[in-house]
């Protein structure tokens, strides 16, 4: 069984080698580095204790200005990447319902993560590709500022994204992937 110290330190590695080594989020290598991510690993099974565990997340937002941002990874929880993208949806209807519409924002990764109308092993899926199942939240305001000192088109940057990952191709960003085991 894997521990919980050992799927954090699986997922910072992850952040270091592809989210910030391909420069997938722009943003992601200064929370790094100021230790504002919060890291959560949530021994969830179900959905809804998956959905509890999301909305502790936030709370723990509301309670600690000193945390940037929260990744909720979900290690145990089974079934396919669909089912995952009902948990998706059930969280940001959860931003809605509990009135942090503007407030907190969702992004998802999975380890099987495929963008709509793409093929399964086309190399653009792994800018979403995590070691783990994972809810990321991140403060709406603090990604509006963040955005107002980026230089250049922050709408380019998941087109960005998908162009570097089908040039170093599959193999290569799978190995990136997997090398954070």
């Amino acid at each position: 069984m894997v521990h919980a110290e050992q799927i954090i330190s699986q997922t910072k590695k992850w952040i270091t080698d592809v989210v910030i080594g391909c420069n997938f989020c722009p943003f992601a290598a200064r929370e790094m580095k100021r230790n504002t991510v919060r890291f959560t690993v949530s021994e969830s099974q179900s959905i809804e204790e998956c959905l509890t565990a999301f909305l502790e997340a936030c709370r723990q937002l509301d309670d600690d200005e000193s945390i940037e941002t929260t990744l909720v990874i979900f290690p145990n929880l089974t079934g396919d990447f669909e089912e995952y993208l009902d948990l998706v949806e059930m969280a940001e209807e959860l931003i809605a319902s509990e009135d942090y519409e503007g407030v907190y924002q969702v992004a998802s990764f999975h380890p099987e993560y495929q963008f709509a109308g793409v093929a399964s092993d086309d190399p653009a899926n792994f800018t979403n590709r995590s070691p783990y199942p994972m809810l990321h939240l991140l403060r709406e305001e603090s990604l509006e500022k963040a955005l107002e000192f980026y230089q250049g088109d922050p709408e380019e940057i998941p087109e960005n994204n998908i162009r570097f990952a089908r040039e170093k191709g599959l193999l290569y960003m799978k190995m990136l992937r997997d090398n954070c085991f």
